[in-house]
């Protein structure tokens, strides 16, 4: 019985590490790594504080810490590390489901918005975004000669990180 325990495991394993290219779990190795300041193979409770402790941030909450710990299933080794960030990343809303929120506004069916309208929209409702964030966005979206966002391609990279090849 045991050796079929360890097989499962490690089929379960496996399976986390196929999410991601070689690349990104190296990275995600290294962060890991960083975490990890006591170098025991787990982030824990004092890991997570020492970690905040060397990006700046000094007064986070001990409840704070435990709910960040409570996310995971047991103990955080790179497994369950690379497990959770699955999760996280893969937790992105379906493709569908932002194209949804965007048709919203384009009740044509054009694939596009008007510039000026998606920023009036951005920075006035939910979730503000601030002039900065517009301004990134349409650097890595530029709008159309027309001055419009073609909001297809745009849910694409976020579903999918990467433009759609042109045909």
């Amino acid at each position: 019985m045991p050796p079929k325990k360890a097989k499962k495991k490690e089929s379960a394993s496996s399976n986390v590490f196929t999410m991601f290219e070689q690349s990104q779990i190296q990275e995600f190795k290294e962060a890991f790594t960083i975490m990890d300041q006591n170098r025991d193979g787990f982030i824990d409770k004092n890991d997570l504080r020492d970690t905040f402790a060397a990006v700046g941030r000094l007064n986070v909450g001990s409840d704070e810490l435990d709910d960040m710990l409570k996310e995971a299933p047991g103990p955080i080794n790179f497994t369950v590390f690379l497990s959770m960030f699955g999760e996280k990343l893969k937790g992105t809303d379906p493709e569908e489901t932002i194209l949804n929120a965007f048709k919203m506004f384009d009740p044509e069916g054009t694939g596009v918005l008007k510039g000026d309208e998606i920023r009036y929209y951005l920075m006035s409702q939910a979730d503000k975004f601030s002039e900065a964030e517009i301004n990134q966005m349409f650097t890595m979206f530029p709008l159309d000669v027309s001055g419009n966002l073609d909001y297809k391609n745009l849910c694409y990279v976020i579903t999918h990180g990467e433009d759609k090849e042109q045909d």
